[in-house]
């Protein structure tokens, strides 16, 4: 009993919260590292010609900016492009789609990437293990056209889709999937999670097969099923990776390019494919609006930074890890 009261009582003793020890850079530590920093350079210059010197562009977007005229002669023009921007009932049009696309995309692509990570990690079989691998890695590296061109065929009136359907007779007469504007979101997403479940999956995959092996045979000691390991041990152990790559992703929601819609719409699904990147093709470098264009840029940028940090910040106080 005095043994037990005693452990009660360390319990109840709060334990001081110990101090991070920061750690400094040195000469000694840079020498140290020479050859790690020297590998880098090219990769740090690089990021720097092609992602930060650009950035200088974004001046024109607060121009009248007229080629010929260049940086320095065009006429300054404030918000106005932004004011314009906000004034287009098109752009809130694009925004929607982009936004609805971009979400059923990241629910239906993470819950497939994962599942998916979690039946090659409960394959027994190394070899069929490692040909199911090889052939979900292959999609990722078909281009797009060659993706929108198997979609086509496969959900025309006279493809397997609709063949299937009617030897099964769940449908009277063929249906033309893509000439129905409110099935058009769910076809790109569908044809997106086929081709990036396999790459998105091997992140998971890397991080289940680090979970400690004895975690797995003390509970199959205390008669756990796979599903009992799979919820209480796998999706736990993984659990920070899948936050951390969910706000990345986030951050993308509206960066979700436009390759997919403009070659799987059409004239009759035009209002459900246009996206953001399509109206800024369309509506700024393309009416030679350069201008108009950036500002959509720079919205886009805005957002994405934006949506980073409120996740992270929310996912930091709920205890869920975080990026920053």
């Amino acid at each position: 009993m005095e043994s037990l009261k005693a452990v009660e009582a360390a319990k109840e003793v709060k334990q001081p919260k110990l101090k991070k020890a920061k750690t400094k850079i040195t000469w000694k530590k840079i020498k140290d590292q020479k050859v790690l920093i020297l590998m880098s350079l090219p990769f740090v210059a690089w990021l720097m010609v092609f992602a930060y010197t650009p950035l200088f562009g974004w001046i024109i977007a607060f121009q009248d900016y007229k080629p010929q005229n260049g940086f320095f002669g065009s006429e300054w023009v404030g918000l106005k492009h932004f004011i314009d921007l906000f004034q287009q009932p098109l752009f809130y049009s694009a925004l929607k789609n982009t936004l609805g696309m971009g979400v059923l995309g990241l629910v239906f692509g993470t819950l497939t990437a994962i599942m998916f990570a979690l039946a090659l990690n409960e394959m027994r079989f190394t070899r069929f293990k490692k040909l199911t691998q090889t052939v979900s890695y292959l999609p990722h590296f078909v281009s797009w056209v060659v993706v929108a061109n198997i979609v086509t065929q496969t959900l025309s009136i006279s493809g397997i889709a609709n063949e299937v359907l009617l030897s099964l007779n769940l449908i009277e007469a063929p249906i033309n999937f893509l000439a129905n504007p409110n099935s058009f979101w769910g076809i790109v997403t569908g044809a997106d999670v086929w081709k990036e479940t396999g790459w998105n999956a091997i992140i998971y995959l890397a991080a289940m097969t680090s979970v400690d092996q004895e975690m797995y045979e003390a509970a199959e000691v205390d008669g756990a099923n796979r599903w009992q390991k799979i919820l209480n041990i796998t999706l736990p152990a993984i659990k920070p990776i899948i936050v951390v790559l969910m706000i990345m992703n986030i951050g993308n929601l509206i960066n979700i390019g436009f390759e997919k819609q403009m070659l799987l719409g059409n004239n009759i699904v035009a209002n459900k494919a246009l996206v953001i990147e399509k109206y800024a093709l369309d509506y700024g470098i393309g009416m030679f609006r350069y201008s108009f264009g950036t500002a959509i840029g720079i919205f886009k940028s805005i957002v994405s930074v934006f949506l980073i940090l409120t996740f992270n910040s929310i996912a930091k106080k709920t205890g869920q890890g975080g990026l920053l």
